[in-house]
């Protein structure tokens, strides 16, 4: 799945993305981590896998989109 990153705070590693329906959701240390990213920029877009449905889901991975 795809999403637009929209904070990151590099100290805990943690931050939120948009859908592309403008949801935001949460993204914590190790979803970062699992990605091997070392920054993330907002307005960056990013690829990401997540777990769960509605309010339950969390992401397990942030990583960049390459085409």
């Amino acid at each position: 799945m795809q999403a637009t990153a929209y904070t990151y705070d590099p100290e805990s590693r943690s931050g939120q993305v948009l859908l592309d329906d403008g949801t935001p959701v949460p993204f914590d240390a190790p979803a970062f981590d699992a990605g091997g990213l070392r920054l993330l920029r907002p307005g960056q877009r990013v690829r990401i896998e997540t777990r769960g449905e509605g309010e339950a889901r969390r992401i397990i991975l942030v990583t960049l989109q390459t085409f």
